[in-house]
């Protein structure tokens, strides 16, 4: 994939513990420009490995939930 195909945004939920301001979710959401025909499962696969797979969200396991979402939108090769 193409740098400018992948796109992330994250969203952090504070909440107050013990009187303090802390971090107790992440949500990911992903949007991907694929070519037609492009394998979904192996791309579906990809996404599903996310919170195992990511280095922050491995740090943050146990202390900060993190969950994800992707928007996968297909093009001809032609226009990718």
């Amino acid at each position: 994939m193409a740098p400018d195909a992948i796109r992330v945004t994250a969203e952090g939920t504070n909440e107050m513990i013990d009187k303090i301001p802390t971090l107790t979710g992440i949500h990911v959401r992903y949007t991907l420009r694929v070519g037609r025909g492009t394998a979904r499962d192996k791309v579906d696969r990809a996404l599903e490995t996310h919170v195992s797979k990511c280095p922050t969200a491995r740090s943050l396991r146990g202390a900060v939930e993190v969950t994800w979402a992707a928007e996968i939108e297909e093009e001809d090769l032609a226009d990718a």
